[in-house]
């Protein structure tokens, strides 16, 4: 028999009625022939309303006594949706994450999951029951109540179906909220923002972090490492959402599938900074030690023995991420400074692997549209760069504004003006309104993956399964490579204006050349630093065109080519949300004496640039720090 995992967020239980419709759908599913196991949010704004309680007592309550206080709203959700289900004459029984085995470490208010014992999930469905499980808590191994942070009922959502998948069971998982599914962007600031039929989990992994908030990143990793299907859709309809599945070759067929705009996050740029083995892994390892996730990293090549090395961190770490990083600046003799409020405009699609001109089309439309850019960083998959926010932008469009605006949607509305304008641009500048293959166009064949076959699990192979899952929230890093057949281009000094990486990067595209990594940082007022890897037998064509158009925009500007680098990359699930991958990676370089000269980040993928003759001892260090085999 198949299981359905559904998931509802407090909005889609905040009263009476939306209560009773999650039951609806769950019996629908188990009427169907499915077992079902619903876990579900607090209600509405109960997280909110406990946080304002326990402020009322202490402005600094205990992380453990806070835990044990937010974990009594899922248990209302439970409790009053096995209710109506009872109402509507099904059985249900509703359990907690620590009643079920959902066993994590000791971090308080940002837990991750160590393993989760199926046997009880097993038994009560085999009673007949749909289980209500409460989201965003478990235990840790001292029996203490834990919470899982940002995403908490997601991610149980989907490790609860990826271990009832490795317990023998045939699964899916729908997350039930408030849109129809996933958009090429948020509609709210695009308004013909078209839904995905599908999407990939590495593509929904990159738009996740960059700030499309329709679900968490953990929740992805869990389903890409253990191959859940997912499906978001909406808990008001019966209307197919959008599927996250692995990826197919049509998602290949396009260059970009989706855009997205995060404007909670920091800039901290690192001036100054001595170029030498270790000096990146000191600074990363303190972050990580801190608790403090880096999102963009772009470490540029430096002159005279100096690098500058920028990268965000969401608001809410800034001020920690500064204390740490005070000291470690003054004994480097680098200056740490904030670059004030900015806005991060990404897009993302798996056709970037064989498309041409991406970065191209994106900064043209950015330029066109008066966008300066104050730092870029690319991925496998992703193009990202951040915007300078001014401190008192234009009132928002009134369109813009919900029907029923709050204080809090008309502030959201004026936050991130420049950001707003540039995702716009990009959405159009790539269709992504226009009908394609995924959006609107079926694909061949299905786009959900085929599920494991049916396997009825005994006791020993419910044991065994416990036992694969230990550690399963760990971050998984899948292979480690090495291009040796790379260069890098760099432009000093140059004016910090709209339109002049587009003039660079339309100059190298004319001449058919493919760039690679792409990194800019602000190294002094009004001027950047742009590093860009082409392959190396294109570098002098490249060089030459860089020349020509860097010579028409200032004539003071310095380009250097460089034959001699190599560039490794490390590839994964969660390399952004665990603090400790870059901090693995950089200090296995450092001890070997490796310098890095660039570095960039995102979700998948950790890339840097090293001296050629030293790429493949590099590769091989990285493979033993990883246990890549």
């Amino acid at each position: 028999m198949r299981l359905v995992v559904q998931k509802f967020g407090g909005s889609s239980l905040k009263d009476p009625e939306s209560v009773f419709e999650a039951a609806r759908k769950a019996i629908r599913a188990k009427r169907s022939g499915c077992h079902v196991i619903v876990v579900v949010s607090a209600q509405g704004s109960t997280t909110d309303d406990l946080i304002a309680k326990a402020a009322e007592i202490t402005p600094s309550p205990s992380a453990r006594e806070m835990d044990v206080l937010l974990a009594t709203g899922e248990q209302v959700s439970i409790a009053l949706t096995a209710m109506a289900i009872h109402e509507l004459g099904e059985k249900a029984v509703s359990l907690t994450g620590p009643q079920v085995g959902i066993v994590t470490d000791g971090t308080h208010r940002k837990a991750r999951i160590k393993t989760i014992d199926t046997a009880r999930l097993a038994a009560a469905l085999d009673g007949g029951n749909v289980v209500l499980l409460a989201g965003f808590q478990g235990r840790n191994e001292a029996d203490d109540l834990t919470t899982l942070g940002r995403g908490g009922s997601d991610t149980t959502a989907v490790a609860v179906a990826a271990a009832m998948k490795r317990a023998g069971y045939e699964v899916a998982c729908e997350i039930y909220t408030d849109v129809d599914g996933v958009y090429t962007t948020d509609p709210r600031v695009v308004p013909d923002a078209r839904k995905m039929d599908a999407i990939s989990y590495d593509e929904m992994l990159e738009m996740a972090s960059m700030g499309a908030g329709v679900m968490h990143s953990r929740s992805i990793e869990f389903a890409k490492k253990f191959d859940v299907p997912l499906m978001v859709r909406n808990a008001r309809s019966d209307a197919v959402g959008t599927w996250i599945v692995p990826e197919a070759e049509w998602m290949r067929g396009f260059p970009v599938c989706g855009a997205a705009l995060a404007a909670d996050e920091a800039r901290l740029v690192l001036d100054g900074v001595p170029d030498r083995p270790g000096v990146s892994h000191q600074v990363f390892a303190a972050l990580a030690g801190a608790s403090v996730a880096v999102d963009m990293i772009a470490q540029s090549a430096g002159e005279s023995g100096k690098a500058t090395i920028g990268f965000t961190v969401l608001n809410a770490d800034l001020d920690r991420a500064v204390k740490t990083l005070r000291p470690i600046a003054d004994g480097l003799g680098a200056t740490l400074r904030e670059a004030g409020k900015v806005s991060k405009v990404s897009v993302v699609g798996a056709g970037m692997r064989t498309h041409t001109g991406v970065a191209e089309r994106m900064f043209a439309a950015l330029a066109q549209a008066g966008v300066n850019l104050k730092m870029i960083t690319t991925g496998d998959i992703k193009i990202s760069v951040l915007v300078e926010e001014d401190e008192a932008g234009p009132p928002p469009d009134p369109d813009e504004l919900p029907a029923e605006p709050t204080k809090k949607s008309h502030l959201e509305a004026k936050k991130a003006v420049r950001g707003r304008a540039a995702l716009r641009a990009v959405h159009a500048a790539f269709g992504l309104a226009e009908p394609r293959v995924g959006a609107g166009v079926p694909a061949n064949g299905d786009f959900k993956a085929k599920p494991a076959p049916h396997v009825v699990p005994g006791d020993r192979d419910r044991a065994a399964a416990v036992a694969r899952l230990e550690g399963m929230e760990d971050v998984l890093v899948s292979s480690a490579h090495l291009d040796g057949e790379q260069s890098r281009i760099t432009i000093a000094d140059l004016p910090d204006r709209p339109g002049n990486c587009s003039a660079v990067f339309n100059a190298v595209a004319a001449a058919g050349v493919m760039v690679d990594m792409i990194v800019q940082n602000l190294t002094a007022p009004g001027r950047a630093e742009l590093s860009f890897t082409v392959p190396r037998a294109e570098l002098t064509r490249a060089l030459k065109r860089t020349q020509d158009v860097v010579l028409g925009i200032d004539g003071a500007c310095r380009v250097v080519g460089d034959g001699d680098v190599a560039v490794l990359y490390v590839l994964g699930v969660g390399m952004r949300t665990h603090t400790g991958v870059a901090r693995t990676m950089f200090g296995a370089l450092a001890a070997r004496g490796i310098n890095i000269s660039m570095i960039n980040t995102s979700e998948v993928c950790v890339g840097v640039v090293v001296d050629r003759d030293r790429g493949e001892e590099a590769l091989a260090c990285l493979k033993e720090a990883f246990r890549i085999g």
